[in-house]
C-alpha cells in the first residue's frame, strides 16, 4: 500500500510538507484533496451587524478621502492567506464601492518578524526596576521600559528575541506574543522584581492580588486636586507617593487658599514646595513604595513652624488604598487614631476619581518586503502613498498608528482586533492581518497589481488561491 504524497506548501517560508488531512506547523494551512487551503475563511465584517461580545464592526464612518471606512462591508485579512514568497500578488486585492468611490483593498496575513508589543500595565505597584529583564517561561523575552502616569509599561518581542536568540528563546517569545496578541493571559517575571499575569483588557494579577484601580495622580497632583476638599477638616494632608510625595501646606495648592503652616518635616528631597522625591524606594506598600509605615519618611515635628498638641495629619496614597489619621501629643508626636467620620468621605474620593486598572496590549511591526511587493510592484510607492494619508493601513479591519519615519512601521490596539486575529508561523513570527486600502485610480498609479483586482462578489463566490472560502459576517436580526 502506497503511503499518499505529501504536498509542500509555499505560504512562509518554512516551506512544509503536508500529508493528505494533515494541517502544516502553523495550523493554518492543510492539505485537503490534494490541495493546499487556508484552515479559516477570509472574513467580511459588516458594518450594519450590532456590537456582541465576539464581533465588532469596524470601519463604519463615511469616506473622507483619506481612510478607508467603509460602507456596507469591510473585507479584512483574516483568512486571506499570506503573501510568499516575495514577488506573489497579496491573496486578495478587492475592487468595491466606497461612498460612490471606487476602491482597492488589498489584503494579506503578514509574516511579522520584526514586531512585537508594547504593554502599559495599571499600577502603582513596582513591577521591576527600568531595563530589567521580563521573562515567559524562563527566556527573556523584553524588557520593562519608563513608567508612566500610574503605570508600568513594558517592551516585549523584536527580532533580536524572535530569532537572534536560542531556539527556546524564539520559541517562548513566539508563544507569549501571540497569546499576548490574541488577548489571551499570559505569566511574565521581572528580573529582580515581581510575577504579573498580563491579559489585555483585564487588570493585571500582580504577584498573585489582583489590581482594582490606577492612582489618580502623582502626590502632587492628588494634592491639587482635592486640597479645598480637607481644608478645615484636617490640619495637614501628605499625599504619598514613590515619585512625588505631596505636602499640603507647603504646596502653591494650600497656599493659594491660605492654608496654614504646620512645622511638618518630610525625609525625601525636596523640589518645588510641598513636592518632594524619594521619600522611600519603589515596592508594594503605600503609593508603591516600600513603607508599611508612613510615619518612617517624617522628621522632626518644628513648633517654630506650626507644629502643636492636637494638629490632626491625614497620610493617604494616590489611590486611596492606604490611609491613616494621626493626632500630635505634647511632644509633637503622632499618635494614630480612628479615622473621623466626617474625614472618610475625602479618602473615598480619591478612590472613586481612581480608573479601573487595566492591560492593554499594543501589537508593533514593520510592514517591508513580501508585504508591500504583494502590492505593487514599486514598493516604494506605496510606503509615500501611505505616509500622504492616501492609502489607509488597518489590520483586522482595527486603525492603526503609523510612526513617522522610513517605512510602514504600526501599531494597533489587540482589543479592537477580531478574536483569533492572530497566528504564528514557526521561523518563529507572528502572522496578523493587514489591509490596505486606497481609490483604485491611485492604486493604478503608483503600479498595483490591476490584473489580479476581483470584485467582492466574485471573492465571495470563488474564494482565494488557497481555496479560502469567504466568511460573511452579516446584519444582526
Amino acid at each position: 500500500m502506497t503511503r499518499p504524497e505529501k504536498i509542500r506548501c509555499d505560504a512562509c517560508p518554512v516551506m512544509c510538507y503536508i500529508a493528505e488531512g494533515k494541517v502544516g506547523a502553523c495550523d493554518r494551512y492543510a492539505n485537503e484533496g490534494g490541495k493546499i487551503i487556508r484552515c479559516d475563511p477570509l472574513t467580511i465584517l459588516d458594518r450594519r451587524m450590532a456590537k456582541g461580545d465576539e464581533i465588532k464592526p469596524f470601519l463604519a464612518a463615511d469616506w473622507d478621502g483619506q481612510t478607508a471606512t467603509g460602507d456596507d462591508v469591510v473585507v479584512s485579512a483574516i483568512g486571506a492567506g499570506t503573501t510568499y514568497p516575495d514577488y506573489k500578488p497579496a491573496p486578495f486585492i478587492v475592487s468595491r464601492e466606497i461612498a460612490g468611490i471606487d476602491c482597492v483593498t488589498v489584503v494579506t496575513e503578514a509574516i511579522f518578524s520584526y514586531c512585537g508589543v508594547k504593554v502599559k500595565i495599571d499600577t502603582d505597584r513596582h513591577l521591576g526596576d527600568e531595563a530589567s529583564l521580563v521573562r515567559a517561561n524562563g527566556e527573556v523575552i523584553g524588557h520593562v521600559m519608563t513608567s508612566e502616569y500610574g503605570s508600568q509599561m513594558f517592551s516585549l518581542g523584536g527580532v533580536d528575541h524572535l530569532t537572534g536568540g536560542s531556539k527556546a528563546e524564539g520559541r517562548a517569545t513566539c508563544d507569549a506574543l501571540l497569546r499576548l496578541c490574541n488577548k489571551q493571559a499570559v505569566e511574565l517575571s521581572i528580573d529582580g522584581g515581581s510575577t504579573v499575569i498580563v491579559q489585555a483588557g483585564q487588570p493585571p494579577i500582580v504577584d498573585g492580588a489582583t489590581e482594582i484601580r490606577m492612582r489618580v495622580g502623582c502626590g502632587s497632583a492628588t494634592i491639587g486636586m482635592f486640597a479645598s476638599q480637607w481644608q478645615g477638616l484636617v490640619d495637614e494632608v501628605v499625599v504619598v507617593d514613590d515619585h512625588i510625595t505631596g505636602v499640603v501646606s507647603e504646596h502653591q495648592a494650600g497656599k493659594v487658599i491660605d492654608w496654614p503652616a504646620t512645622g511638618i518635616r518630610i525625609l525625601g528631597r525636596r523640589s518645588t514646595p510641598g513636592r518632594y522625591f524619594k521619600v522611600a524606594g519603589p515596592g508594594q506598600g503605600w503609593g508603591g513604595t516600600d513603607i508599611d509605615d508612613p510615619l518612617t519618611i517624617l522628621g522632626p515635628w518644628r513648633s517654630e513652624k506650626g507644629a502643636r498638641s492636637g494638629l490632626r495629619l491625614l497620610m493617604v496614597s494616590t489611590t486611596g488604598e492606604h490611609a491613616a489619621y494621626y493626632v500630635l501629643n505634647d511632644a509633637l508626636e503622632p499618635q494614630e487614631q480612628s479615622m473621623p467620620d466626617h474625614l472618610q468621605p475625602s479618602v473615598d474620593l480619591i478612590a472613586q476619581n481612581c480608573e479601573a486598572a487595566l492591560c492593554t496590549v499594543l501589537f508593533m511591526g514593520g510592514a517591508g518586503g513580501s508585504l508591500r511587493s504583494g502590492v505593487t510592484e514599486n514598493p516604494i510607492k506605496l510606503t509615500e502613498s501611505v505616509k500622504a494619508a492616501h492609502t489607509t493601513v488597518t489590520i483586522g479591519g482595527a486603525p492603526v498608528y503609523r510612526w513617522p519615519g522610513g517605512g510602514i512601521t504600526v501599531m494597533v490596539d489587540v482589543m479592537d482586533v477580531p478574536d483569533g486575529a492572530f497566528g504564528y508561523v514557526p521561523t518563529p513570527a507572528l502572522v496578523a492581518p493587514l489591509e490596505f486600502t486606497v481609490e483604485r485610480t491611485e492604486y493604478r498609479q503608483f503600479g498595483g497589481h490591476d490584473a489580479q483586482i476581483r470584485d467582492l462578489d466574485d471573492v465571495l463566490e470563488t474564494g482565494g488561491e488557497f481555496g479560502a472560502d469567504a466568511c460573511v459576517i452579516g446584519a444582526a436580526e
